[in-house]
This record gives structure tokens, C-alpha cells and sequence, in this order.
């Protein structure tokens, strides 16, 4: 229980953090101003997906944008079902794609699975953005979200920029990739974020932070499961007789 103090002393306590919360946000805006001038990379390889029309180039998933956002969902060509964490966020994309079209940006998800199999999930979901499937290329193992037997047999793995040891990994994890087209038709791979780097994408999870006993987990995200999978909440009973 929190200490419980007159609406004077909850005011000063309040403006002292206000003071750190306005640090925070100057913080994360020279973060991003930062971002927007690291280096590109140019992409040589030619990636080929295979989605619900058929085949695509890396090209052609830019959707005649020039700006595109890739989500390295969690589903291996062997699971059931996507990644929990990865559905709960992927859960806040449609309704972004309108706003996120209209200002030059794609928004899609990538996977190793089959597009078959992507289909299925997706249609359980009641998704609506793209999602397709890297089975048949290299892109996830390139951009370090997807891993073989054996590398996980081996002592570590590239994730995050870093070495990190085998026994903490698997064999899809997730990520976020940003590339850029220019007029030419050139692609360079601007930006990739990983682990919790994606986090603030997570609607729920901002909203969360502003609620009595935030996000109340015991680890990251453990409350969470796919939403056809909660359990149906009670209804608070009518005190009236």
C-alpha cells in the first residue's frame, strides 16, 4: 500500500517527478534525433518472400513507399503458434497501418514459418496488416532473429549487437528492421532494434505505466497471453437487491 498524504504533500511529490519525467523526454528526443543520422547500410543481397500473392522482392514490400518497417515476429517453421509477446504487440499495428501508409511508411511482418501457416495464425488473430514469410531466404538469420541447432549448440549467439550466450537464446526472436528506397531503386538498411528495444510499439504497455499498480508483472510481460486466450474477466456484481 502507498503512503497515503494530503493532496499538498501528493502535489510537491508529483512535481518532483514531473521534473524527471520531462528529463526522460528530452532524453528519449535526442535519442531519436540520433537515430536519425546514424549510417545506412546498403543492401546487396536480393531477398525473395513469399506472401499471399506470390513472390516479392524486398523491393516490392515497400508498396511504392519509400520507408520500410519490418517486425521479426516469433513463429518458426515448427511452432504451432506465434509468440505470445509478439501477438500482444503485433495486436496495436492495425490500427496504425492507416496513419503509418499515409506518411510514407510500410509496416510489415516477417517470419520464418510458412506463409501457410502465417495465413492460419493470422486469420485466428483477426489481423488485417502484411505479414510475410522468410522461410525460403536468408533475411531473419541475416538480421540475427532467427538461429540454427548449430549455433545454439555453440557458446553464444549475435543478438542485441552483442555476443550472448547459447543457453539464453532460441531458435526465433524478436526484432525490428527499418530500410529506406531511394529514387533510384537503391534499399539501405537503416535501423534494427532488439529485445526490449521495441517496447514502446506496445500500447498497452505505455498506458500500463499510468495505472495504480502499472505494469503489476512479476518478469517482463509475464501477464500476458494471446488475446483469444484470457480468461473471461468477471463483472463486477450490482449492489442493488
Amino acid at each position: 500500500m502507498n503512503q497515503i498524504v494530503s493532496r499538498e504533500v501528493w502535489l510537491e511529490a508529483r512535481r518532483e517527478l514531473l521534473a524527471k519525467e520531462k528529463e526522460a523526454t528530452h532524453l528519449r528526443d535526442r535519442v531519436n534525433a540520433e537515430r536519425l543520422v546514424l549510417p545506412w547500410v546498403k543492401v546487396d543481397k536480393d531477398y525473395v518472400f513469399d506472401t499471399p500473392t506470390g513472390r516479392k522482392s524486398l523491393a516490392d514490400l515497400f508498396d511504392d513507399r519509400s520507408q520500410l518497417i519490418v517486425y521479426h515476429f516469433m513463429l518458426g517453421p515448427k511452432w504451432e503458434a506465434g509468440c505470445p509477446g509478439c501477438s500482444f504487440l503485433a495486436d496495436h499495428f492495425d490500427g496504425a497501418l492507416p496513419h503509418l501508409n499515409h506518411h510514407d511508411v510500410t509496416l510489415i511482418a516477417v517470419a520464418r514459418a510458412p506463409i501457410e501457416k502465417i495465413e492460419a495464425y493470422k486469420k485466428r488473430m483477426g489481423w488485417k496488416f502484411p505479414w510475410v514469410s522468410s522461410f525460403a531466404n536468408d533475411f531473419n538469420f541475416d538480421y540475427h532473429v532467427s538461429f540454427t541447432e548449430e549455433q545454439l549448440a555453440g557458446e553464444t549467439v549475435f543478438y542485441n549487437f552483442s555476443a550472448m550466450d547459447a543457453k539464453n537464446g532460441n531458435d526465433e526472436l524478436p526484432g525490428l528492421s527499418a530500410f529506406y528506397k531511394d529514387e533510384a531503386g537503391s534499399i539501405f538498411h537503416t535501423y534494427s532494434s532488439y529485445a526490449r528495444g521495441g517496447e514502446e510499439m506496445i500500447g498497452t504497455l505505455m498506458i500500463l505505466d499510468n495505472a495504480p499498480k502499472g505494469r503489476n508483472e512479476g518478469s517482463t510481460m509475464d501477464f500476458v497471453r494471446r488475446h483469444d486466450e484470457y480468461e473471461e474477466v468477471p463483472k463486477a456484481q450490482s449492489s442493488c437487491h
